[in-house]
């Protein structure tokens, strides 16, 4: 599984990757986490509002911040 976390390195976003590698541990789940701060890689992912998810290739939120049992319901 290859999981995205976008955005530009404000708190809400670190919050987001902190949210997403504690449910990916807690689930158990072989994945892959990447954090792409590049605004133009974000834009070429059409993402208009950070911090952003993607899962496999496909947005699965954008502008919020999810939790963990959030996250870990779309994993």
């Amino acid at each position: 599984m290859n999981i995205k976390v976008l955005g530009g390195g404000c708190s809400r976003c670190e919050a987001l990757l902190a949210n997403v590698r504690e449910a990916v541990k807690t689930k158990g789940v072989d994945a892959q986490i990447e954090y792409i701060t590049d605004f133009s890689v974000i834009a070429g992912y059409g993402i208009m509002s950070t911090p952003a998810l993607m899962i496999d290739g496909k947005v699965v939120s954008s502008g919020r911040v999810l939790n963990e049992k959030q996250i870990g319901r779309l994993l």
